[in-house]
């Protein structure tokens, strides 16, 4: 089968490699979609960051070289002996973080902080492959109504169903968005759904700033402004209850902090290093600082609201490409110009064809 495999940083390959074989509790789909994240992309960039290199992932099994995508649907084409409730020609979407299913945050039910944490696609194979064995906990049902364009972006939707959940914003509150990545408008689109009237969106590009104005963002504002901080707390009255940090740069950061109101929250999306703060003045306003990784138990409710029509995720996407174009026209694309949001590649090309004609 054809895959797309990460060997090194600037070393991805086009290659056949023998045909996925599910395990007993495993079943194999087939591969109509598949989204390149951003962490797909600092992989390819300057990686490694998260893939297993030298030794294999506790969970998984597996190391590098290895298929990358973990945004990614299909269809059941095998059903492992142990697999319940799945049959063949299921459609699915798949919630790929890895579970060891015995640590205590497992126990809990907080599997996205499982002691041996990981994501298909970057731990172990992932879904840039024409089929994909994954583990039977990953499989999220498709009613008819939700397409697979629209299920290809339910892993960065389910980051920002987390990080709101994470918050304490209610209906009534104002929040702010910095950096609009898919993340970013993902989150706008989310807290509309949930009832919040005044969201501001900050970003460097235009054409991002006209998308998330697009998507429901009341305001938008360009982070390079002298003035920034001042039009922020004009636009706030004095200061946004919630401000989600979704670029993950220090000066991000630092806007995200002197953005939120005396008594207000950060929360933290955007992944990023050692960063400084004024704990001063932090303490001095009571802001807290909350954190958000992964997601858990929110795909359901979310592939319910596709199918209700309340919300449709596929409004980011901006091209899909075939697997022998996923470099050129993905990654490479995707590093050149702002004007791309989320870029599906679709290595099934027969299986999505009435849903969408292939753009490349």
């Amino acid at each position: 089968m054809k895959v797309l495999r990460w060997h090194g940083a600037r070393d991805l390959r086009v290659s056949e490699v023998p045909a996925a074989v599910n395990r007993d509790n495993e079943v194999l789909v087939q591969v109509a979609y598949c989204g390149i994240c951003g962490s797909d992309l600092h992989e390819y960039q300057d990686g490694p960051h998260a893939i297993p290199c030298g030794s294999v992932h506790p969970v998984s099994g597996e190391q590098a070289p290895l298929t990358l995508g973990h945004e990614f649907c299909g269809q059941v084409v095998a059903v492992g002996d142990h697999v319940r409730g799945v049959q063949v020609g299921d459609r699915v979407a798949i919630e790929p973080e890895y579970r060891c299913q015995e640590c205590r945050y497992c126990l809990a039910g907080d599997y996205n902080l499982c002691e041996s944490m990981g994501f298909i696609g970057l731990m172990g194979n992932g879904g840039m492959a024409e089929q994909v064995a994954v583990p039977d906990y990953m499989l999220n049902p498709l009613p008819d109504s939700v397409s697979y364009r629209q299920a290809a972006v339910l892993e960065p939707a389910a980051v920002a169903e987390h990080a709101l959940n994470q918050s304490s914003l209610q209906p009534g509150g104002r929040c702010l968005v910095i950096g609009l990545g898919p993340i970013g408008l993902l989150l706008i689109m989310l807290a509309r759904l949930r009832g919040i009237q005044e969201i501001c969106a900050v970003d460097v590009s235009p054409e991002r700033l006209e998308k998330a104005r697009q998507l429901g963002a009341t305001s938008v504002l360009d982070g390079r402004q002298d003035d920034l901080h001042a039009l922020l707390q004009q636009l706030s009255a004095g200061g946004f209850d919630t401000v989600f940090e979704a670029a993950g740069s220090q000066a991000t950061f630092t806007t995200a902090l002197q953005a939120a109101k005396k008594g207000g929250e950060v929360v933290l999306v955007g992944l990023m290093g050692e960063i400084s703060l004024d704990a001063f003045d932090l303490v001095n306003r009571e802001i807290r600082l909350q954190t958000s990784v992964g997601y858990r138990d929110v795909y359901p409710a979310l592939i319910n609201h596709i199918a209700e029509g309340r919300f449709d995720p596929a409004q980011i996407v901006t091209k899909t490409v075939d697997l022998d174009n996923a470099l050129s026209g993905g990654f490479d694309a995707l590093l050149a110009s702002k004007d791309q949001i989320k870029v599906l590649i679709n290595p099934n090309p027969s299986l999505t064809e009435q849903e969408y004609p292939l753009h490349v």
